[in-house]
């Protein structure tokens, strides 16, 4: 064992740090006495320094393996600053040349590294195995152990091979370490490495200094960040979005409303990524917009706002992403953007994977929903996932504790929920004996002929959020418990029988309100928030008239997004009304006189000062894109080739022709519809959107009936609003 002073005085010397963070110390004593060790520890705890410091005072070379090439350049760059020798760190990844991993294994037989990071990737390759073989291992470190469970939030199926490779170069000790671990992920991990006998140290996962708040995702999203931005100009943050398709656009719509912003993702180039994360590390830019591929184990200690563009896969990637904010102890705000739909396509993706995965998908989207809806202190749902009891009722640091809501004694309510998890031998999840209390005749609760029991229907006089807010808050309270291990099945605890027999006080807090259908969501959310609701009125009323004069449905002129935006905007001018969400020139042209005349009038009568502030450019390679779906239209080129051509999904295709027609631009797409649909479907889904009150795609698919697809009716609605509306 080395004298406890003489880890201090190395921490000194090597690193310039005076006391450990935490229970860095104890770890790091652990690992130099050469037992195996497993380190759960929040982002921004001090996670490398309990495997860097013991490499620095350890024969040999520390193999520390690392999911990202851009952690391990960052990681070894800040070792060499330590440093007065680049050998003392290497990285050996697809990265290099042949000469500089001849530069590497030359330093690595001389002896002069001590941490050497490699790819699990780089590991398997069998030249590497022999390679390591010739040198001295000091330790192996495995850092975002997370990845090797396929209940974490970033699996990766090559590291699960680790151990067998780890035994295969020659068994040393070994350290996992991971910010973000359920007790599911953390058994996995330990199983996975053969180290079910290793000490575990576990940090508190809370870090009080982080504010977490969730928003309705409406269409205004965009000029809702970009106004947060410029109120928070010259501060540091991370947009994280889940599609590479998103950055890239709304990194274009950063900077054309002049914000210093930089994309990151996995299908940019190696160097393009590397540049643009040393820009925001050097404060060349203030914002990353990223996918979940950026920050793990960045060390830029200033990141003061985290923002979700679209709401995470899993509560572990979203505390592990919000986990870069504020790592310095001081500001970080956490704000993820929620609409359930996003949910929804996320669930559409995983078809076609293996039912096991399907299983453990949705579960994990359950779970982020949960986190999403509930009116509870976020911090306490947040800590409940990670095994960790929260017992301040108030946190004072997050939205819901901040704008709390009224509760309701909901006593009675939980024995029922009780009751039934017991009566049906706790084989269910949540979602059944919500149906089942509701009255919902599900094939699967008509399979078990559940609905013809005493319980069905027995919770009718309550809604499907009361009974889901009383399950959750259940769980959170110790009555029930997740077994995780088979898809989220609901187990009734020690606890949770006492309470049948002797129930006591239970008060909840309803879930927050949110809108399932984001096509109808203005900006800060709930319908009609315009910031001027009686110009809203206004315009909603001339737009009824402007209806009837030319025989269109109202949707038709202006959509109820775009009449919210005039009312927080107030455009005077046509030029000012193009740059309201969903116009463009046809259509500010065809029908924008008239509402600017209105506005106009308003403004001047009631002597309002306009805010310019909240105008949002739109993207000149964003509108390049449009001109030349257009112009291939013209050319009737089929949609599916112009979708091949521009490497975009058909929906997303979709997405841009439907932009084009709400803006006012007319598109014949008959010599597409006429060759992919029957002559009869068309005609009959061109007739409900000219009867119906609304163009809502959900409505549409409910009304029309499984005869028609999605995508069809996706098509014949441009084609209809193009025609009416153009």
């Amino acid at each position: 064992m080395v004298k406890k002073d003489l880890i201090t005085e190395k921490l000194k010397t090597h690193f310039g740090f005076d006391t450990f963070k935490g229970n860095q110390k104890e770890i790091i004593e652990h690992v130099l006495s050469g037992r195996d060790t497993f380190v759960l520890m929040p982002t921004g705890g001090g996670k490398s320094l309990c495997y860097q410091l013991p490499s620095l005072m350890m024969e040999g070379t520390a193999i520390v393996i690392s999911p990202l090439i851009a952690l391990m350049k960052n990681q070894v760059d800040a070792m060499r600053n330590f440093s007065d020798a680049d050998g003392i760190a290497h990285f050996l990844n697809s990265s290099l040349n042949r000469a500089a991993i001849e530069q590497v294994k030359e330093d690595l037989l001389s002896g002069h590294t001590k941490l050497l990071y490699v790819a699990p990737e780089s590991l398997t390759k069998e030249d590497n195995i022999e390679f390591l073989r010739q040198i001295t291992i000091s330790f192996y470190a495995v850092d975002e152990a997370h990845c090797i469970s396929e209940w974490g939030h970033d699996f990766r199926p090559e590291y699960r091979r680790i151990r067998p490779i780890i035994n295969e170069i020659g068994k040393r000790p070994l350290i996992a370490l991971t910010a973000t671990a359920t007790p599911k992920v953390q058994h996995d991990i330990q199983k996975n490495l053969g180290m079910t006998d290793a000490i575990v140290f576990k940090s508190s996962f809370n870090r009080a200094n982080l504010y977490y708040e969730v928003r309705q995702k409406g269409n205004d999203i965009d000029r809702e960040i970009i106004k947060y931005i410029k109120n928070n100009e010259g501060k540091a943050g991370i947009i994280y979005c889940l599609s590479r398709k998103r950055v890239e656009d709304f990194t274009g719509i950063l900077k054309a409303n002049d914000i210093k912003a930089l994309a990151y993702h996995a299908g940019m180039d190696s160097q393009q990524r590397t540049s643009n994360q040393d820009a925001f590390l050097m404060e060349h830019a203030d914002v990353i917009v990223a996918t979940i591929a950026f920050g793990m184990g960045i060390d830029k200690p200033d990141v003061r706002y985290v923002i979700h563009y679209d709401i995470p896969k899993s509560l572990e990637g979203y505390y592990q992403e919000t986990g870069r904010a504020g790592r310095d102890g001081g500001e970080g705000q956490c704000i993820a953007f929620y609409a359930y739909k996003d949910l929804q396509k996320l669930e559409k993706f995983m078809q076609g994977k293996p039912v096991a995965e399907q299983e453990i998908g949705k579960q994990l989207l359950l779970e982020t929903a949960a986190y999403a809806e509930t009116a509870m202190c976020r911090r306490k749902v947040l800590l409940h996932y990670f095994g960790e009891w929260y017992t301040d009722d108030n946190c004072g640091c997050c939205d819901n504790c901040l704008h709390p809501q009224k509760q309701i004694e909901a006593k009675d309510h939980l024995v029922a929920v009780l009751e039934i998890v017991c009566a049906l031998k706790e084989k269910f999840k949540a979602e059944y004996i919500v149906n089942l209390l509701l009255g919902n005749e599900t094939a699967e609760i008509q399979s078990f002929r559940h609905n013809e029991t005493e319980h069905f229907g027995s919770g009718q006089d309550d809604d499907e959020k009361t009974w889901n807010a009383v399950i959750r808050q259940a769980l959170i309270a110790g009555y029930l418990t997740k077994d995780i291990e088979h898809y989220g099945l609901l187990r009734i605890t020690e606890k949770g029988r006492r309470f049948i027999n002797e129930p006591v006080s239970f008060r909840i807090t309803k879930d927050n309100e949110f809108s399932e259908d984001d096509e109808d969501v203005p900006l800060r959310g709930g319908a009609n928030c315009a910031v001027d609701p009686i110009l809203y009125s206004m315009m909603k009323d001339l737009r009824k008239k402007l209806s009837k004069r030319l025989e269109v449905p109202p949707f038709v002129i202006f959509q109820d997004p775009s009449l919210e935006a005039m009312a927080t905007t107030y455009p005077v001018t046509l030029e000012d009304l193009q740059n309201v969400p969903g116009v463009g020139a046809g259509k500010a042209k065809r029908y924008g006189e008239e509402f600017v005349a209105l506005i106009r009038k308003h403004v001047e009568e009631n002597e309002i000062e306009r805010p310019e502030d909240l105008r949002v450019r739109t993207v000149a390679n964003k509108s390049k894109l449009k001109v030349w779906i257009v112009q291939s239209i013209d050319r009737k080129v089929a949609l599916y080739d112009i979708a091949l051509t521009k490497g975009l999904e058909f929906n997303e295709l979709l997405d841009e022709m439907e932009a084009i027609v709400y803006s006012g631009t007319r598109i014949k797409i008959d010599y597409f519809l006429n060759d992919v649909m029957d002559e009869d479907h068309i005609r009959d889904i061109y007739e409900y959107f000219k009867d119906s009150e609304t163009d809502n795609l959900e409505r549409a698919i409910e009304e029309l009936g499984v005869a028609y697809t999605e995508e069809e009716i996706r098509l014949v609605r441009i084609k209809f609003l193009s025609e009416m509306a153009n």
